[in-house]
């Protein structure tokens, strides 16, 4: 069977539009780059953010005409919010209303005015029965966040919670790996997808849905659909936490995560350098610019304990991300070591928290999960109007 192109999906959707669109949407504009990948389509739609809700039969027409396509497996389609086409510039064209451009269009101005956009950023629709959502988040990569995410979220169901884990890397997913973890999720009723397990948390990631090998080039609407429908439209049941595995840096995946999602906190994981907290503090900003509450930090590779003499080295230096969370005022969370149980666990996909629990470095985990979980609960307190202000140079 021949493999699908983009021009053969490009031509089907040219047959879906609005009830109240002048055109289609390609000819429109409103379809992002096509993604193929395994035989399954990957897509967004455009559309104003105030008409989401209302358009999202659009998206499941899209998505039906497409998997109709002879070789389809399966299609990815979510609807995509344009600030600018929501700020008065639409693309979904609503019919003309009487006296719209009545003395200079004042009934237009009067339809965008600005209280409602300022307000449309608090209304994030959460996720069924996850109560708080955790984004582990980095400046910069090779800090060892995934490995700290595993760990954390191993360490969170350790001390008695019900924890996920969300891969948002589209890029370098690590999830499979890391949580020895293969196969694809099975697909349940309606549009629901049911999230891979091991060692007692529910896993979801890209790296289940395309394989090892494939090169991800995506572009931000891309990247913030597969990151929505990874959220929302698995069976993740009733969750006390998910935890988010972010990508390094502050991109396109980081801001949908921030904007988008009503995350409970983020933690920053550092190492003590100079270099890696400059990058840090980045992570730091983004999430205050958005109003997400930072947790804390965590500093990984704090130190290392020579497995024969017990001799403890600083090879990166010490204390400096304890430093800068007194600096700016948020929880330190504590000090991870570089120990060589720590790569062979993950590198084996068996994380230590599993392996060794009694260990010393699991009881380092445990006290941190221990103290993020106390930050979730004082910002669901009120404890987010205490909050520093954190100022940035």
């Amino acid at each position: 069977m021949a493999e699908v192109t983009k021009e053969q999906v490009l031509e089907k959707l040219k047959g879906v539009r609005g009830p109240d669109m002048d055109g289609n949407i390609v000819d429109m504009g409103l379809v992002s780059d096509v993604f193929i990948s395994d035989s399954k389509v990957y897509f967004s739609i455009t559309v104003p953010a105030e008409r989401a809700k209302e358009l999202d039969p659009l998206r499941a027409a899209a998505e039906r005409v497409v998997k109709d396509i002879p070789g389809v497996k399966g299609a990815m389609v979510a609807l995509t919010a344009d600030k600018r086409a929501a700020a008065g510039s639409a693309p979904v064209r609503r019919p003309p209303q009487p006296g719209a451009h009545d003395h200079a269009g004042h009934n237009h101005a009067h339809s965008h005015a600005a209280p409602p956009q300022a307000q449309r950023p608090q209304a994030k629709p959460g996720i069924p029965g996850v109560g708080a959502i955790i984004a582990v988040a980095s400046g910069k990569g090779g800090v060892g966040k995934s490995t700290t995410s595993v760990n954390l979220a191993l360490a969170l169901h350790a001390n008695g919670l019900r924890v996920g884990i969300l891969d948002a890397d589209i890029y370098g997913p690590s999830m499979p790996r890391l949580m020895k973890i293969s196969g694809r999720p099975q697909q349940l009723e309606g549009r629901l997808i049911k999230p891979m397990e091991n060692y007692g948390l529910k896993v979801m990631s890209m790296g289940f849905l395309v394989d090892e090998e494939v090169a991800m080039i995506w572009r931000g609407p891309m990247i913030q659909s597969a990151l929505l429908q990874m959220l929302r439209e698995v069976a993740w049941g009733d969750l006390d936490v998910l935890v988010v595995d972010m990508p390094p840096g502050t991109g396109d995946a980081q801001l949908t995560m921030a904007q988008q999602v009503p995350l409970a906190g983020a933690v920053i994981v550092s190492t003590p350098q100079d270099l890696a907290l400059i990058d840090a503090r980045k992570g730091l900003a983004m999430f205050r610019k958005v109003e997400v509450p930072v947790l804390g930090i965590i500093e990984n590779m704090s130190f290392f304990i020579a497995p024969d003499t017990g001799k403890r080295y600083d090879i990166f230096g010490h204390g400096g991300a304890r430093k800068e969370a007194e600096r700016i005022g948020v929880p330190f969370l504590g000090e991870v070591p570089l120990t060589m149980g720590i790569r062979e666990t993950s590198d084996a996909g068996t994380p230590l928290v599993h392996s060794e629990p009694d260990g010393e470095v699991a009881k380092i985990y445990r006290e941190i999960a221990r103290r993020v979980w106390d930050q979730v609960a004082a910002q669901r307190a009120g404890g987010a109007r205490a909050m520093p202000n954190i100022v940035f140079e």
